[in-house]
């Protein structure tokens, strides 16, 4: 089984910064893509950041220019560096990995999983 444990959301001021962590633990071959959603309430889960292995990443337009995400490929660890946030990126934030697992001997399948969210307040 593999978990994927958020951290670093909390309660900022406009224009200030967060960073955010998500690791990836448990019965992994390699990992694909991960990535960073998000969901305000009474809205849908939307795309914020995600990156591809080998592959520049993407950013929903909202987010260009403020965050920045990158990888620890040797710590299964995804970030989410966070600049000059506004009360609407106010949201859960989550984040998502596209896992690579032995499902048998010499086979591998691939599995998509969440972590749990993690609460980014952008106020005054």
């Amino acid at each position: 089984q593999v978990q994927l444990v958020e951290s670093g959301g909390g309660l900022v001021q406009p224009g200030g910064s967060l960073r955010l962590s998500c690791a990836a633990s448990g019965s992994i071959y390699s990992i694909n893509t991960m990535g960073w959603y998000r969901q305000a309430p009474g809205k849908e889960r939307e795309l914020v950041a995600r990156i591809i292995t080998g592959s520049t990443p993407t950013y929903e337009d909202s987010v260009k220019g403020r965050f920045t995400i990158s990888r620890d490929n040797a710590k299964n660890t995804v970030y989410l560096q966070m600049n000059s946030l506004k009360p609407e990126d106010t949201a859960v934030y989550y984040c998502n990995a596209q896992i690579a697992q032995f499902v048998a001997v010499g086979r591998l399948g691939e599995y998509d999983y969440w972590g749990q969210g993690t609460q980014v307040t952008v106020s005054s």
